[in-house]
């Protein structure tokens, strides 16, 4: 049989008040309470205990060594006592304990995590997956709802979406490749050098054709599943990449360098973030995407 609590929360939160204002009567003022409560209410304490929580020194009222030990368990206990009831209240309003956030793989990755880290700071309930996703797979989340929000490329029809940002793309190659340094390269020069192109993350089908984009004219294509590959093969001088800007200045690796194309090889993908669920869409992933949204305006403001 569990022992019955001698002493309430209410008293100790009293406690760490009048250590907080430093007497008594700042306390009492601070909860809009009597003197005489406030001071009943530690006695009380007091004699539950069977020590001495307060003293008087001169005029002033003040903690005693004892409770001041006590209060440094109280604090933590009180914190802990607070999440349960943010959490309580949580669940009451339908908070979700896990939602799944697609995240196009041209997407910077800086955009998503200060906007996750405020939400996680204050939702401690929820869980969240994040899921990359490309071309057909990044539909895919969206149109089959298999995300809460989604940060796309091209908005779908009936899905609602903001402009989340830019991402520049650039061709790049190993610094030791035999383009690397020339200007005004042609096209032509481009089809007889190995392309490294990334694999449509939404085709499961090793017998059908995944969606393809952009400039895909050279003879021989190396197709790799994501970015790393595809940083790993063109540093090894396998051949060429498109990479995004914000990747490659992050990597700032002196072994790829960006080829000077002749016809501009350079161009911008625009990104959009969705709810996937519309207006069954929950409180918790609400509250991410506007956070995902809010932080997107900062950076084009």
């Amino acid at each position: 049989m569990t022992e019955r609590l001698k002493t309430t929360l209410e008293q100790w939160a009293n406690l760490v008040t009048i250590d907080e204002e430093g007497s008594i009567q700042a306390a009492a003022e601070r909860l809009h309470r009597s003197h005489t409560t406030l001071l009943y209410s530690v006695k009380k304490l007091e004699s539950q205990l069977g020590t001495t929580l307060v003293e008087v020194v001169g005029k002033k009222t003040r903690l005693t060594a004892s409770a001041s030990m006590l209060l440094r368990k109280a604090g933590s206990m009180l914190e802990t006592a607070r999440q349960l009831e943010k959490l309580s209240s949580m669940l009451s309003e339908g908070y979700e304990s896990d939602i799944t956030v697609s995240v196009d793989h041209l997407c910077d990755r800086r955009w998503i995590y200060a906007p996750l880290t405020r939400f996680c700071a204050e939702n401690a309930l929820t869980s969240v997956t994040l899921r990359e996703t490309s071309l057909s797979a990044t539909r895919r989340y969206v149109k089959e709802k298999l995300s809460d929000v989604a940060i796309i490329n091209l908005p779908e029809e009936n899905f609602p979406s903001s402009f989340f940002g830019h991402v520049k793309m650039l061709p790049v190659i190993s610094s030791t490749h035999e383009l690397a340094g020339q200007m005004e390269i042609g096209q032509n020069e481009l089809v007889n050098t190995t392309q490294i192109v990334l694999r449509d993350l939404g085709n499961d089908d090793n017998n059908t054709q995944g969606e393809n984009v952009g400039w895909l004219k050279p003879q021989r294509r190396i197709t790799v599943d994501n970015f790393d590959y595809a940083i790993d093969a063109v540093g090894s001088g396998l051949g060429f990449c498109r990479l995004p800007e914000h990747l490659i200045k992050r990597l700032n690796n002196p072994d790829i360098v960006t080829l000077s194309v002749h016809e501009g090889f350079d161009y911008q993908v625009p990104l959009h973030i969705t709810l996937p669920q519309g207006v069954d869409t929950g409180p918790a992933a609400r509250a991410l995407y506007e956070l995902l949204v809010e932080d997107a305006t900062t950076r084009k403001g």
